[in-house]
């Protein structure tokens, strides 16, 4: 028998994860509870919401961070439950097991799960307890430079060192010799204490051209685990992904049913529950190895939606509710392909440096098979406070060939103007005969990118910001719509009826 789901949740995040979650509970007549520091005051996540609570200045340790204002601000509201997203407190064992003891319910994995897989030594512990392939290395994290120095010559260069408590890359440094362990084992501890406050390495073998490869798990509270198949990874910078897609294009079926089974093992194994993602790496042989736990819901989740056609957030909201999934493993299928690109604020000419300033005029694309999860709009202005991610634009079609020109066109129709994007280094990838053919790894970025930057001259000039004409029209009419041009000026939207895109080209045959 279902059981009643929740009157009020609030959303402990902000951006697009927030208003994704917040459109979840509207469909399911959940009343929503958002929370803003003063930097996202005006933010779209506080504006779609039923009600709002501030919580502190711009800085995300004064503010989304803390524990206190958030669980004061849901029973402030009445809500019964927190869904924290992604990042800032989604992976807190200690937030996590707080949110139970104050009566309410946590949205996600319990803290015990979340202790045993954030923890990338103790999961490692534990896969190998549960027979699920790991990569060559410590099982406990190292201490001393000789001891690092030891087990690197041990497995044999080269070796990759990296953070116990955290990931996204943070703490993590590949040495290629012996005569750089000393340098990247300190730097690796310093940067992982900076990050999670645990200065904590370990050791593992550094695979070679290896695929990125991950698995969407659900796992009920009567401990019931389904995969909803595979999502492919590799396409990152700085460790960080960037492109995604689903299915992988290099998994036959045998190997998608052995790393499934393998994913559904290793969420049973911790005593999983909700949403989570089991990433694997694939090496040239076609050998896997589990790589970590992400106990949350994952930045490209739909992908998985897209091709499953299942609502990962209602589920997880479902499952927290107590309601066991509705379905088996037999019963999901895949469907089509699906392609994610992640929109962030920065200019891949220089190094995908960040690129704050306000979104002057913001059109997404539409169209068939074409979604965007936004938590911004046109005028809206990118902090420096917090994660660069603009939206995320996903395709779907029915076989990959045709997904890859949709999400061409897709980008290709994509208008931003005001700060530089992710958006010409997408479509240079869309465009790349490596990608197109599936013959890539993590080292893509590195390899077809950093080391030949000539290749994003010239793409995508006129939709993206090339033209510096069109650009300059549009920061000119940001200037007339907020009443800082010179001349008419005009205080509100709602005083301005009409066509954005007419005014801009009206202005055009002025000049």
């Amino acid at each position: 028998m279902t059981k009643q789901l929740f009157n009020k949740i609030l959303i402990a995040n902000r951006g697009e994860i927030a208003v994704r979650v917040m459109r979840a509970c509207r469909e399911l007549g959940i009343g929503t509870v958002a929370v803003y520091s003063d930097a996202d005051r005006l933010a779209l996540h506080v504006r779609y919401a039923d009600e709002a609570i501030h919580i502190g200045v711009s800085a995300s340790s004064e503010s989304y961070l803390v524990q206190d204002k958030i669980i004061a601000a849901a029973k402030e509201t009445g809500a019964e439950a927190i869904h924290p997203g992604y990042g800032f407190l989604a992976e807190n064992p200690t937030f996590a097991r707080r949110v139970q003891q104050e009566g309410l319910v946590f949205v996600g994995p319990p803290a015990e799960a979340m202790e045993i897989m954030g923890d990338k030594t103790k999961a490692r512990q534990r896969m190998l307890k549960a027979g699920v392939p790991i990569v060559p290395g410590t099982e406990e994290a190292c201490r001393e430079e000789s001891e690092v120095a030891e087990v690197a010559q041990k497995l044999g260069y080269p070796v990759l060192l990296k953070a116990a408590a955290g990931g996204g890359g943070k703490g993590m440094r590949v040495v290629e010799e012996k005569k750089e362990i000393t340098s990247a084992f300190r730097a690796a501890r310093s940067e992982a204490e900076a990050a999670f406050g645990d200065g904590r390495v370990y050791i593992e073998k550094y695979l070679e051209a290896p695929r990125h490869i991950e698995f969407q798990i659900l796992a009920d509270k009567q401990r019931h685990v389904v995969h909803l198949g595979e999502r492919e990874c590799s396409i990152q910078r700085r460790h960080q992904k960037i492109i995604e897609e689903a299915p992988s294009c290099i998994l036959e079926e045998k190997m998608r049913q052995e790393m499934g089974k393998a994913a559904v093992n290793a969420a049973a194994a911790c005593g999983y529950e909700n949403a989570g993602t089991i990433e694997f790496m694939v090496d040239k042989h076609n050998k896997f190895y589990f790589l970590e736990m992400n106990t949350r819901l994952q930045v490209e989740h739909p992908v998985t939606e897209m091709v499953t056609g299942i609502d990962l957030v209602k589920e997880q909201i479902s499952i927290a509710a107590g309601n066991p999934l509705p379905f088996q493993q037999e019963d999901i299928q895949m469907s089509g392909h699906a392609i994610e690109c992640r929109i962030y604020a920065e200019d891949a000419a220089n190094n995908f440096m960040p690129s704050v300033g306000k979104l002057a005029v913001m059109v997404p694309p539409t169209g068939p098979g074409v979604r965007e999860d936004s938590g911004y709009r046109e005028g809206s202005e990118i902090p420096i406070f917090y994660d660069p991610l603009v939206s995320k634009l996903i395709v779907w079609s029915k076989n990959r060939s045709a997904a890859i020109a949709r999400m061409k066109r897709a980008l290709q129709d994509y208008q931003i103007y005001g700060i530089e994007t992710s958006i010409p280094f997408c479509l240079m990838v869309m465009e790349n005969d490596r990608f197109i053919n599936g013959d890539f790894d993590t080292h893509f970025v590195r390899n077809e990118f950093l080391n030949h930057p000539e290749k994003l001259n010239g793409t995508n000039e006129n939709s993206i910001g090339g033209d510096e004409r069109i650009a300059a029209i549009a920061a000119a009419l940001l200037a007339f719509q907020t009443g800082q041009g010179n001349g008419n000026s005009m205080s509100t939207k709602e005083e301005r009826p009409g066509s954005n895109w007419k005014r801009i080209g009206r202005m055009q045959q002025n000049n």
